[in-house]
């Protein structure tokens, strides 16, 4: 006998010998092979050159990665925990969340194990940004998925084939003296002192963040940025220029952090005056449309003002932290020694606070307030005669 029966068909067949028997079955499993091989179309999989047992291991090698992967959610979740574990910045754990957070919401429940390159490539082309904005988030994504490759989670080859964003070389964009001034003109408490340290002594916006008053030392003419605090984890002692000594005397304390809570909104306030965005629903309605905020405007404005005024680049280099090589290539002669020394002119009794009036008011009283400094200022040198020019 010869039971060839299955859940879908098949029979019992009954032969007169044993030989009869074993003829019968060996046809019907050579039936039931043929039959299982049919279940799958190898002709359309033959196309791209694949076999049917390539397309199994495959699938199982994805499902494998589905039944020990985790969500993406959990995955950044995991992440912010051990770079907060590790004594990362409050800041930096912020802004890696942040950016992370908008993968998650074009991937919400998605094992991270099966998101290929071409998703996050995706992803990464419909940000809409900037080339460096763009690989700052491929940065961000490339440290989840080593971290995840660590927990067996996913391959980080996954995100380090995506495509890096094409980088123009484009000069830094800065503010003018007059920008500078009207933006002073316009701040007060720690966004005063946030806006005076970043245009006169060009720390990292993290940097001075970071930044306690104990740290500022007046009387002896630094700013300490500690290597834990540095981006370069290199101490660095930042002069104190008589421009930012004049706007932040009054506001230094013996010790405590120089940015307070709620610093965004105040500071957003501070550069809306000035001119610059975002704009507030008045003037959305009003079609009233301000300045784009530079990027690292502040750090960029005193790194090239600073170099335009002493013409070193390695002291420039020493004291904003930078490389020297990249600072003498982006920033040689983006301005000339005059603007630089109408920038480090800048003074309270020049750019006084402007309570009240349009951006563009505050903005024009700022710059007419720093020309008629500058013109006395110039016309006071002019008066010294040349005997007393020395002893001055």
């Amino acid at each position: 006998m010869v039971d060839a029966r299955t859940k879908t068909g098949g029979k019992r067949t009954f032969h007169k010998t044993k030989a009869d028997a074993e003829g019968q079955a060996t046809l019907e499993r050579i039936k039931r092979a043929n039959e299982g091989t049919s279940a799958f179309d190898d002709r359309e999989l033959s196309q791209y050159g694949w076999s049917i047992q390539q397309a199994i291991r495959f699938t199982v090698e994805h499902l494998r990665k589905q039944e020990h992967s985790v969500t993406i959610e959990h995955a950044v979740d995991a992440l912010i925990a051990q770079k907060k574990a590790s004594g990362k910045s409050d800041r930096y754990q912020r802004d890696l969340r942040n950016r992370l957070d908008r993968l998650i919401s074009a991937m919400p429940k998605q094992k991270i194990g099966t998101i290929t390159t071409g998703d996050l490539d995706k992803f990464l082309n419909e940000l809409n940004l900037a080339p460096g904005t763009i690989n700052t988030f491929r940065r961000d994504i490339r440290t989840l998925w080593s971290f995840s490759e660590k927990r067996g989670w996913t391959s980080s080859k996954t995100a380090k084939n995506t495509d890096r964003a094409t980088m123009v070389d484009e000069s830094p964009e800065i503010f003018t003296p007059g920008e500078a001034a009207s933006l002073l003109a316009a701040s007060k408490d720690d966004v005063l002192a946030y806006h005076a340290i970043g245009l006169f002594a060009g720390l990292r916006v993290a940097e001075i963040h970071s930044l306690d008053w104990s740290d500022v030392d007046l009387e002896g003419g630094f700013i300490n940025v500690s290597a834990a605090n540095a981006k370069t984890r290199r101490r660095r002692l930042v002069p104190i220029l008589d421009s930012l000594r004049a706007w932040i005397t009054p506001l230094a304390k013996t010790s405590g952090a120089v940015i307070l809570p709620d610093f965004r909104k105040r500071q957003e306030a501070a550069r809306n005056v000035a001119g610059f965005k975002p704009e507030t629903e008045d003037q959305k309605k009003a079609k009233i449309t301000l300045r784009e905020w530079p990027q690292n405007g502040l750090r960029h404005s005193f790194v090239s003002y600073r170099l335009a005024s002493t013409n070193d680049a390695a002291k420039t280099a020493l004291e904003s932290g930078h490389d020297q090589a990249v600072l003498f290539a982006h920033y040689r002669e983006l301005v000339k020694p005059k603007a630089a020394e109408r920038y480090f002119n800048i003074r309270p009794t020049v750019a006084e606070p402007t309570p009240s009036g349009s951006p563009g008011e505050a903005r024009d009283a700022a710059i007419r307030r720093l020309e008629l400094d500058w013109a006395k200022r110039r016309k006071a040198k002019a008066a010294i005669k040349p005997e007393n020019a020395a002893k001055r």
